[in-house]
């Protein structure tokens, strides 16, 4: 089903794959005529043109990226905005798109949701910006139907910002990144690897674009065998998908933890520009004669079959043939891996969902911008037609990834077939997949298209004693459950007909709905602001020495920024720097709000130019600096300042939302310790807002949970680009020696740490 091939690959002729060898490069001499160099041959993926023609450094090496436009959804826009306005934005420099996706449907938090969407209307006229209401199209889509473009590339606030298969680079990312594009300022990276997908074959009826995406993450996530690069998908097979189903698979290339994807494109792809009137920003993308890869991955097609990603993460997966054969070893597999998601807070079990033999699902989703696309609901209905769920406790619910599609979906029936079985039709909306609607009863499992099943991502609290299950499948193999009535099936099992729908865009649907300024600012339009859109606190920068307290130490093998910050209902307050802030680590460690905030105190005590000592009389403060002046009597008034850090192993898994470091930072935050970053984009967080990215080797740590920490020098190691940094633990009488790294920084992003955070970076 998914092979993986390690080591350099050629790929001659687009269907040809060489190891990287002698051999091979003697053949391609004799296909081509001619020697061509591995250099070369790597400047022939499609991935290399496009981050050539965006780099302004002029130095392959080290990027210096351009963007063509910008997207944000209104959990990111409102924070993004204020930072840049804080920087002295005048007029968005480029397209930028806000869509109102995230808390459509929100109830918690009054007028707080409307009030962001009217922010966001108000800037999008003030400096010439692009306004989708909510419930029209969840940010993805929009993107899909109305901004991709072949050989461009999209910046966008959100980890699924994906839209490769239309020939589009997109990169999702934390909004400091925006900030800076807002700002005319670059996305600076070192150039990525590139490794190839090269798709043959052809998808078996009953298999949906969710499970060959389900096949590759389970194939690459664990081993980081695209971490941070480029997925280029290539081959004859992909001639054998359709727009929507490379599309199904393009969007959960994110879950690889890759940086992004880009597809080679034919006829097909020119057709989907074509129905959504815009046949001009279609190109022709193709690799070279003769291209080099990183590594690749083959994916056979025709031997995916129906997936499912069991709790508590889209890795952990199986067939759901294999699954249903082996019932009991593999849930009780998944319960144990629970434990350690879960940290045994409340009790977890899925063995009592096998009702005679079968396993039995509470909850069907077909959803967002994975599963909400015109073909998979499509394959539902006809899946669907003539069953019923039932009037027991399964549910189905179905939300259409924009209006157009939904109208669409009305004209062709699909909309009557699926109300007919008592499955319920939904707007436009990206809550089931980050745990905002829909959320099942307690100890329910519930399989969604959607794009993560992490922990609470369906809405339960783990603080309140609620958990529920969920698993990631395809709308096909929903659709086969919904109709056995929750008896977990796989789409393959249905022997009907999947007929082949027409699709037929409405553009009058968002040309009479949409605001679109066509890149035309108005600068005497009053910004529209509501009681809880809040400005961010000030914030010092780095000073000469640093005082830390370790306020969180997980060791789970990877922490996912939802635990950082939760989703979901949290959501709400995202508006609110220190409102939001309450939330931080509440899943994981309900202690972490109330450590951190007694070292903000002596943070702003430093920057008030007052005593911290006196400002936090129950941390004896006094004591640690009579052990730390022991050996560096120079440490003292003016020249330390204080904060908190949280020890993670592997931090920073899912989603880009900058609030994952920018709660920290406001709550008092210096720096995180990892042995390894997760993702490219939390790290880029942290760095964004002034925290040090610190780096310790794997072993027994020297520091735990609320111990002190000094690292001297501070200031100066950031400046001087010292590799190894020292640190010391702060004992009863003395301190202990250990070693710190702060890995690659551009010389920008050690300024930005050196001011405190990228607002102060730049400040007019």
């Amino acid at each position: 089903m998914i092979e993986i091939l390690q080591g350099g690959m050629y790929l001659v002729g687009g269907t040809e794959i060489l190891p990287d060898n002698a051999e091979a490069k003697a053949a391609i001499k004799a296909k081509t005529g001619k020697e061509i160099t591995r250099e070369e041959a790597a400047k022939g993926t499609i991935a290399y043109g496009i981050l050539e023609s965006h780099n302004t450094s002029g130095n392959m090496d080290k990027l210096k990226i351009r963007f063509d436009k910008l997207t944000s959804h209104d959990i990111t826009f409102v924070g993004i905005i204020q930072t840049a306005r804080a920087s002295g934005l005048q007029k968005f420099p480029m397209p930028y798109v806000l869509t109102n996706c995230h808390n459509s449907l929100c109830a918690v938090g009054g007028t707080i949701n409307e009030d962001d969407h009217m922010f966001g209307l108000s800037c999008a006229k003030k400096y010439g910006g692009v306004y989708v209401p909510p419930h029209q199209a969840v940010i993805h889509q929009f993107a899909r139907e109305m901004m991709a473009g072949g050989g461009k590339m999209i910046l966008g606030s959100d980890s699924h910002t994906r839209y490769g298969a239309l020939g589009t680079m997109a990169v999702g990312e934390g909004g400091p990144e925006l900030v800076k594009q807002l700002l005319n300022q670059t996305y600076d990276i070192n150039m990525p690897g590139v490794v190839g997908v090269y798709l043959k074959g052809a998808p078996v009826k009953g298999v949906g674009p969710q499970d060959v995406a389900l096949a590759i993450i389970g194939a690459v996530f664990k081993n980081g065998f695209v971490k941070n690069k480029v997925m280029e998908f290539v081959g004859p097979g992909v001639a054998n998908l359709s727009a929507d189903f490379r599309i199904g698979i393009d969007v959960m290339t994110t879950e690889t933890t890759c940086l992004s994807s880009i597809w080679q494109t034919d006829r097909e792809i020119e057709e989907f520009y074509e129905i959504h009137g815009r046949k001009e920003e279609y190109a022709e993308l193709n690799p070279a004669q003769v291209a080099y890869y990183d590594g690749m991955i083959v994916v056979d097609l025709d031997k995916v079959r129906p997936m499912i990603a069991m709790p508590f993460h889209p890795s952990n997966t199986y067939t759901i043939e294999e699954l249903n054969a082996n019932l009991l070893d593999i849930l009780d597999e998944t319960e144990k891996r629970a434990l350690v998601s879960l940290d045994g807070a409340v009790e977890y079990s899925l063995k009592n969902k096998v009702k005679n033999g079968k396993f039995m699902v509470d909850q069907g989703i077909i959803a967002g911008c994975a599963g909400g696309g015109f073909e998979n609901i499509c394959a539902a209905a006809d899946i669907m037609k003539g069953s019923y769920i039932g009037s027991d406790g399964f549910t189905l619910s179905v939300y259409p990834a924009s209006m157009p599609v939904y109208m669409e979906l009305v004209r062709n029936g699909c909309v009557a077939s699926l109300m007919e079985t008592g499955a319920v039709m939904k707007t436009a909306f990206c809550g089931p997949c980050f745990g905002a609607g829909d959320t099942p009863a307690n100890n329910a499992f519930s399989i969604r298209h959607s794009t993560r099943n992490f922990p609470n991502r369906e809405g339960s609290k783990l603080q309140n004693g609620q958990i529920a299950s969920v698993a990631l499948m395809d709308a096909r193999s929903i659709a086969a459950t919904a109709a056995n009535k929750g008896v977990l099936t796989p789409a393959t099992d249905f022997d009907g007909e999947i007929g082949k729908y027409k699709y037929h865009f409405d553009s009058k649907i968002y040309a009479n709905r949409v605001f679109d300024s066509k890149g035309v600012a108005d600068p005497d339009v009053e910004i529209q602001f509501g009681p809880n859109i809040k400005d961010w606190p000030a914030m010092g920068a780095l000073p000469e020495n640093m005082v830390l307290r370790v306020v969180s130490e997980i060791h789970d093998p990877v922490t996912t920024t939802d635990e950082l910050i939760p989703s979901g209902e949290t959501s709400s307050y995202r508006s609110n720097p220190l409102g939001l802030a309450e939330f931080t680590l509440s899943r994981k460690d309900p202690n972490y709000v109330g450590y951190a905030k007694q070292l903000r105190a002596a943070q702003e005590a430093v920057m008030a130019e007052k005593c911290p000592l006196e400002a936090c009389p129950d941390l004896e403060l006094g004591k640690v600096m009579d052990v730390i002046k022991k050996e560096f009597p120079e440490a003292g008034k003016g020249n330390v300042g204080f904060g908190s850090t949280i020890f993670a192993v592997k931090p920073g898994d899912g989603s880009a939302r900058e609030q994952a470091a920018s709660c920290q930072k406001v709550l008092g935050g210096w720096a995180n310790i990892a042995h390894e970053y997760a993702t490219k984009r939390y790290r880029s967080n942290l760095i964004n807002w002034g925290m040090l990215p610190f780096l310790i080797e794997e072993g027994d740590l020297p520091f735990k949970n609320l111990d002190y920490l000094f690292i001297p020098g501070i200031k100066k190691a950031v400046e001087k680009k010292t590799e190894v940094i020292k640190a010391y633990v702060v004992g009863t009488d003395s301190l202990k020696e250990f070693d710190l790294r702060l890995g690659e920084l551009t010389d920008e992003e050690r300024q930005i740490i050196l001011k405190g955070c990228l607002i102060n970076y730049n400040r007019v």
